[in-house]
């Protein structure tokens, strides 16, 4: 099939449902917008006004605000009755969704390309909310194409009925100018301000947004690690949410609460420091359709501890240790190899620095503008 040549494209990128750059989902488009590049000119910016500089500071990108209240039903009904006329008027090409679990149309004029990084059936298995479920499923149904982050989120999508011919894979990439590993750190503390925190330690960096993520479990399995080697460890545990309060009961609740400290929001610049500064990452989550906290800690050079559930296996290609997240012992056994096996840890993390590399954003860019430039090639009459 011969396609015609689109000189120019205005790709716009819908920033509603990013939680302002606070979730992985912000993360994802903050990093996608930093590593534009050559693409720049083609890439434009839509969403709340609070999201103004939240993606394009220091960026030559534009942003347009699009007057909606800032929560997420008014943001869904905007995208259920007002976005293909703002659509229409902005002149797109197309448009990218990054967050189509929690704002997605249900139709569509302006060709839409759904960027999914989460596992769907996590999003619309057990909801309550009828109208969350009908804008994912048929929105991803009606969506002219999807960009799946994992091999294991298509096949998921696949599974819910949708055209593996319409999604391409297209990984994350980590931001290798801040996530690399440190010649040495001989301190006894890692200073990330406004922390001070006392090695050495394990790290979970991921948001408390429900008993999915699995942090009971993990302090859990931590305080019978503790019990059984009498480790000087600490687990350091960063994120805040919805989840929050229960995480803090089962913390106050171990025998080992004076090991754990939580530190509420972390700021993402402050991530590699308390990666390179740890014994190693540990990831209990069973939810997660990317991982990009357990790429980004393994650049940093510590090894990897995390769930043999969803796309942590794929996306850790053999280099970490895996367990079940509902298996307390294996998590304890799994802290304890990285500590007491050096040889093992060692060429862990040698295996792991080198796996990582092949995750660029810069690449991330270049083949979801390929895919962007195909789709709307296809549409062409």
């Amino acid at each position: 099939m011969i396609f015609a040549i689109i000189p120019y494209m205005k790709i716009g990128i819908d920033t509603f449902g990013c939680d302002h750059a606070r979730s992985g989902l912000g993360s994802y488009v903050f990093s996608f917008v930093s590593n534009l590049g050559e693409y720049e000119k083609s890439f434009e910016l839509f969403g709340s006004e609070l999201d103004r500089f939240a993606y394009t500071s220091g960026k030559n990108i534009p942003f347009v605000p699009a007057a909606v209240n800032d929560n997420l039903s008014a943001e869904r009904l905007w995208h259920f009755t007002g976005i293909a006329k703002f659509l229409q008027k902005q002149k797109y090409d197309a448009v990218l969704y990054p967050a189509p679990e929690k704002v997605l149309p249900v139709s569509f004029k302006t060709t839409g390309i759904a960027v999914v990084n989460s596992i769907l059936s996590n999003q619309v298995e057990g909801r309550k909310d009828w109208t969350q479920k009908l804008q994912i499923k048929r929105g991803l149904y009606k969506v002219h194409h999807i960009i799946a982050a994992s091999q294991y989120i298509k096949n998921d999508l696949v599974k819910h009925g949708i055209d593996q011919d319409k999604i391409d894979v297209v990984y994350n990439g980590i931001d290798h100018k801040l996530f690399f590993q440190p010649m040495n750190l001989d301190s006894d503390y890692v200073d990330v301000k406004p922390f001070s925190i006392k090695r050495p330690y394990f790290v979970y960096g991921s948001r408390l947004s429900g008993p999915e993520k699995k942090h009971v479990e993990l302090i859990k399995g931590f305080s019978l690690f503790k019990q059984q080697t009498g480790a000087p460890h600490r687990l350091v545990i960063s994120g805040d949410g919805p989840y929050a309060s229960e995480v803090h009961k089962a913390a106050f609740q171990s025998p080992f609460a004076s090991d754990i400290f939580l530190t509420g929001f972390f700021p993402r610049e402050g991530f590699a420091q308390l990666y390179s500064g740890s014994s190693g990452c540990v990831f209990p989550s069973v939810c997660e359709g990317v991982g990009l906290p357990v790429l980004e800690a393994m650049a940093t050079g510590v090894p990897v501890a995390c769930s043999n559930a969803g796309a942590l296996p794929e996306i850790t290609g053999g280099n970490a240790v895996l367990f079940d997240s509902d298996d307390i012992s294996q998590i304890a056994s799994s802290l304890s190899k990285i500590v007491l096996d050096n040889a093992f840890t060692e060429g862990l993390v040698h295996k792991s620095v080198e796996w990582t590399r092949k995750f660029e954003w810069e690449t991330t860019v270049k083949q979801t503008f390929d895919v962007a430039q195909r789709v709307c090639q296809s549409q062409i009459k």
